[in-house]
């Protein structure tokens, strides 16, 4: 039966943990053929399978979920010259970007950025209403991460919004089974934004600045050094996998926070921050399945997969694991493995972007926890979420709140 079920119904999409545990517990690898794909859902089936990069390709991390039109196609093969890079990339030329893009996310880095983060998250604060109600997921998780990241890269900030919509469209097709008009729309927007990272690129090697791309032009330790299209291309990734995960999350944290009533207890023991933050990850990941092609016949967990098999790992799956995570449908911020979810990966394609992420995220609890007596989700609200196989967290969170 669970051959037929489809990460992208309409039960899945609003509610994925239940019929992921029955998938666990009776296939945990399965061949689902909605999406032409295997499902691989116990934790240390997916460790497994990030740790062999040589069996299991990241070629297909980022390749449209379903096939793409004849009319969108065209439009990408005429001005889309994008080239693997990160998280789609196998060794060696990964382990060359990601040596050069390493050192860009540099401990000097962060600190560039952490004040940034705490100034911007005052000013959205400030800008909400006391006592709300308001969007949390809209006025504070959407724009944000967005900031961050785009200032890291040194995109102007009045690009920001311009950049959110095109990168909106990226997550539709690469993870989404968008109608044909949809994907038209959608190839032109890449292409647009494409253009955009290309003409960012160039401007950057007349005056370089200080930015995370002056950083990778600069970067003398990589041979060959990093060519202007793969700077733009790493940057085109960049600018949706920086800010989207984030704003998934840092809602997914807040609404965690709320439904188990621990906001009085943060308030009273900050020191409780940063493992909510980290159970949060496991808990609610704003990343809930990541992808991998079989590069040979093989098995995973002892179930038979052949070579050229896309897996669909679920992470939403491997980290409510409860032979990895007691009572792991228990949200616990005094759990003491919570560190060993999945959601940034695992192996050679660990995200670069975790401690900014776990920065980030504690950073705008903090200041929530300065300003807000108690914070509520507004009852009877309904949580619609994205419809897309890897990415989660809801498209609006209202809430109110007491001014401290």
């Amino acid at each position: 039966m669970f051959a037929q079920f489809d990460p992208l119904s309409r039960e899945m999409i609003a509610d994925p943990y239940p019929l992921l545990a029955k998938v666990r517990e009776d296939s945990p690898v399965v061949y689902c053929k909605p999406i032409d794909m295997w499902v691989v859902s116990r934790h240390k089936d997916v460790e497994e399978v990030f740790l062999d990069p040589k069996r299991f390709s990241a070629a297909i991390a980022q390749a449209p979920l379903s096939p793409m039109c004849d009319e969108a196609m065209a439009i990408l093969k005429a001005d889309f010259t994008i080239e693997p890079t990160m998280s789609n990339f196998d060794p060696p030329g990964h382990s060359r970007i990601r040596r050069t893009l390493a050192r860009a996310f540099s401990t000097r880095r962060m600190k560039v950025l952490e004040p940034l983060i705490d100034r911007r998250c005052a000013e959205i604060l400030d800008g909400l209403a006391d006592g709300g109600p308001a969007d949390l997921a809209h006025d504070l998780c959407y724009p944000l991460p967005a900031l961050t990241i785009f200032a890291m890269i040194g995109f102007p900030e009045e690009d920001a919004d311009r950049i959110k919509e095109w990168c909106a469209d990226k997550l539709v097709v690469n993870w989404g089974r968008p109608s044909a008009e949809a994907q038209v729309r959608a190839a032109k927007t890449m292409v647009a934004f494409w253009k955009y990272c290309t003409a960012y690129v160039k401007r950057r090697r007349a005056d370089p600045g200080d930015n995370l791309v002056a950083d990778l032009m600069l970067d003398e330790s990589v041979s060959p050094p990093l060519s202007d299209n793969e700077i733009s291309s790493i940057i085109f990734g960049l600018s949706f996998a920086g800010h989207e995960t984030t704003t998934n999350q840092l809602a997914n944290c807040i609404q965690a926070v709320c439904e188990n009533d621990l906001w009085q207890k943060l308030r009273e023991d900050r020191d409780l921050v940063p493992p909510t933050v980290e159970e949060s990850l496991r808990f609610v990941s704003s990343v809930i399945a990541w992808r991998r092609i079989a590069t040979e016949d093989t098995t995973i967990g002892g179930t038979p997969v052949p070579k050229g098999a896309k897996l669909l790992l679920s992470l939403a799956g491997a980290n409510r694991d409860p032979s990895k995570f007691p009572e792991p449908d228990r949200f616990d911020p005094a759990r003491d493995d919570a560190r060993q979810h999945l959601s940034f990966g695992k192996g050679i394609h660990l995200c670069l972007g975790a401690h900014l992420a776990r920065m980030e995220i504690a950073i705008v609890l903090n200041q929530m926890l300065d300003r807000y007596a108690d914070l509520k989700l507004v009852s009877g609200q309904r949580y619609d979420f994205p419809a897309n196989v890897s990415f989660r967290g809801p498209i609006s969170l209202m809430a109110t709140w007491t001014p401290a």
